[in-house]
């Protein structure tokens, strides 16, 4: 039985223009060689970097590139988590709780509900206290899948503004979008250097290339900088570089534009098998992204199944504290639709085996 796996949220190999990349890479050597493999200003490729700041109306001194956006919270992490608490969603991406986790910092979850993070007790966490950041992610979340509704993006928006409320925007997924009506970020509405944000290329273009990038308040830049050139040195400025030229070709909206229909394709096939073969469970149908947040039928624990040839990752651990136990992150990113329905089978089958432990 070959293994499926539902466990990382990684593009399937026909998203990837590798042909395209390769000659980008190929025309980036060798017309700018001897700054793409040298060693480099710490915040990255400046053509790269004043195209993101062009794009997002800012400063390009405000724009920090990075090896991945999970680098990029790091950095951020490292520097703030030691002046207060950090607030996170719950659930919410596990590798940032690990990270906070090492660095040994007080890390409280806020709930959130189909609407996105719940801002009343986001503000009843606001009065316990200083803390140092909020870590948000509010389209098509990891795990959830969910989309932070207009209302809430506005109050988020208006607390980052009037509260002093430095939030962490964190937007990988954003443009990954299948239907419906692109919202605002958090950013674009608090009009205010209290939201940073981040994003990457890793889901529109290639993670191989390890481009992601923040754009920061002024007060930031210079530490984070430093950060920067303390880790690594120079970025991976041949990616970059790269990524940059795919742009500068036009390549990225038509490349985008496929590999939304690729990843809705793959997304329907995971909602219409779970449709089908486990009607009795609930989950969250997203409107773009890699993920399906599946809610167990019967309170059926996670830990208590015993699934064959398909993996996936248990709830619980997206969740700083207690929560999730009966709940599953499937990705839906890699697989092939057809391998998706004979996943979700073979994840029914552990299911139904649970249930019938449980009543036995």
């Amino acid at each position: 039985m070959e293994p499926i796996s539902f466990a990382r949220g990684v593009p399937a190999p026909d998203c990837l223009p590798v042909g395209e990349l390769a000659d980008c890479a190929r025309a980036v050597l060798e017309r700018d060689g001897a700054t793409a493999l040298s060693y480099g200003p710490a915040t990255g490729y400046a053509p790269l970097r004043k195209w993101i700041a062009e794009r997002h109306g800012v400063a390009a001194g405000r724009v920090l590139l990075t090896n991945g956006s999970l680098q990029g919270f790091l950095l951020l992490a490292q520097l703030l988590a030691p002046r207060g608490r950090v607030l996170v969603e719950a659930p919410t991406y596990d590798r940032p709780l690990k990270i906070l986790a090492k660095l040994g910092a007080e890390v409280v979850p806020i709930p959130q509900d189909d609407d996105g993070l719940d801002i009343d007790a986001l503000e009843e966490e606001l009065a316990q206290g200083p803390l140092s950041f909020l870590y948000t992610i509010p389209t098509f979340q990891n795990p959830s899948g969910r989309t932070m509704s207009p209302e809430r993006r506005e109050r988020l928006a208006r607390l980052a503004r009037e509260r002093k409320l430095l939030v962490l925007e964190d937007d990988p997924y954003g443009l990954v979008r299948f239907e419906g009506d692109a919202l605002p970020t958090v950013f674009e509405l608090a009009r205010t250097e209290s939201v940073v944000y981040s994003s990457s290329f890793s889901k529109t273009v290639a993670p191989g290339l390890r481009v992601g990038y923040l754009i920061l308040p002024v007060e930031l830049t210079a530490e984070l900088e430093a950060a920067a050139a303390g880790t690594y040195i120079t970025p991976v400025l041949l990616g970059q570089a790269t990524v940059y030229e795919f742009l500068s070709r036009g390549s990225f909206e038509p490349n985008l534009e496929r590999v939304r229909g690729l990843l809705r394709e793959r997304r329907d096939a995971m909602l219409e098998a779970l449709e089908r073969d486990l009607p009795d469970a609930s989950w969250i149908e997203p409107e773009g992204g890699y993920f399906v947040w599946l809610d167990l039928p019967d309170g059926v624990r996670t830990a208590e199944l015993r699934p064959e040839g398909v993996t996936f990752v248990p709830g619980s651990d997206f969740f700083a504290g207690a929560g999730g136990e009966s709940s599953v992150r499937l990705a839906f990113s890699y697989v092939s639709p057809d391998e998706i329905g004979e996943g979700v089978a073979r994840l029914v089958s552990a299911v139904r085996s649970g249930l019938v432990a449980r009543a036995g």
